[in-house]
């Protein structure tokens, strides 16, 4: 894969997703030492950057197989992304969803017409539970990341970022990616690969799944710790994601539940953008300090959060940011 299909992917989608804002914030600059330009995904549709790969990935599917259902297995915003592609082409859909997914994220899929089935907390047992139901009704199983038209859908985001920062007249030293199971990285990798961009991926260190694998040198499996980031939770990173992402990601963050908590509430109070944990998981790396002096990019990757866990994480950390 290369940047050409991120491109040919964009021209696939122009009117069908959002071109959402890229914002600038003195006192975020202030408090990571570097100039950030901040992908605001948390305003795309569905409220997170998995609208673009599902809408691309269900577009390039033939009417036969769409017509027979689609069905994919996720945590949360990649089963309400193929929610919504489902009932933009008038097809049914099924979701694999963890018992434990947050209310509000079980609550957009219902609304957007999916049916769901509850399957266990890891990425496996919902993987095994699309794939009955995939049995049962031959329904198009749409994975969340290992996927050619999802990586390349969701690196739309990553294009956007860089032909806007370039529209102003100006041009990345970096980009900050969240990273699960590793199509919106790829997708980054993709575009900043052609644009001589340095890539480093955020994560929890619960769930440190690439940076485990990048550290091995091949996929290692992780089995997901506690972490507020419910969209970051992989098993393993996915087979394509990794190698593409072991060929451009310069390095690797881990991020814990107070970084990922300050970061939220840092962005909510200083740029008045609400972002979910995962969604935060850049900026957090970010505001470490670890790219001081340099012009950073970072993708906000979703908005769909627990309005009482932002309560709890405002109370805890507005003091402090």
């Amino acid at each position: 894969m290369s940047v050409e299909d991120v491109r040919a992917a964009a021209e696939r989608l122009a009117g069908k997703v959002v071109r959402t804002p890229v914002l600038r914030s003195p006192a975020l600059d202030a408090l990571a030492g570097a100039e950030l330009w901040l992908k605001a995904e948390c305003l795309q549709r569905i409220g997170a950057f998995k609208a673009r790969g599902a809408l691309h990935a269900v577009g390039r599917m033939s009417p036969e197989t769409r017509g027979r259902g689609v069905i994919t297995f996720s945590s949360g915003n990649h089963a309400q992304a193929v929610a919504l592609a489902a009932r933009e082409f008038g097809v049914p859909a099924t979701i694999a969803m963890p018992v434990d997914a947050p209310a509000v994220k079980v609550a957009g899929v219902r609304a957007l017409g999916a049916e769901i089935v509850f399957a266990g907390t890891t990425s496996d047992e919902r993987r095994a539970a699309a794939l009955a139901v995939q049995e049962r009704t031959g329904g198009a199983i749409v994975d969340p990341f290992d996927d050619p038209d999802i990586i390349a859908g969701q690196g739309t985001a990553t294009l956007e970022l860089v032909e806007e920062v370039a529209a102003r007249g100006s041009k990345l030293d970096a980009i900050v990616v969240p990273v699960g199971g590793g199509g919106l990285l790829a997708g980054a990798c993709l575009v900043a690969e052609a644009a001589d961009i340095a890539v480093y991926s955020a994560e929890p260190g619960t769930c440190n799944a690439l940076a485990q694998s990048l550290r091995a040198g091949e996929r290692v499996p992780v089995p997901p710790g506690p972490t507020l980031a419910d969209g970051l939770k992989p098993v393993r990173v996915g087979a394509q994601n990794f190698e593409i992402a072991r060929r451009v990601v310069r390095g690797s963050f881990e991020v814990d539940d107070e970084a990922l908590g300050r970061a939220l509430v840092a962005l909510l109070l200083h740029a008045k953008v609400l972002v979910e944990p995962s969604g935060a998981a850049g900026l957090a790396a970010a505001l470490s300090g670890a790219l001081r002096g340099r012009r950073v990019g970072v993708v906000l990757s979703g908005g769909n959060v627990e309005p009482a866990l932002v309560a709890a994480l405002i109370a805890r950390h507005a003091e402090a940011v």
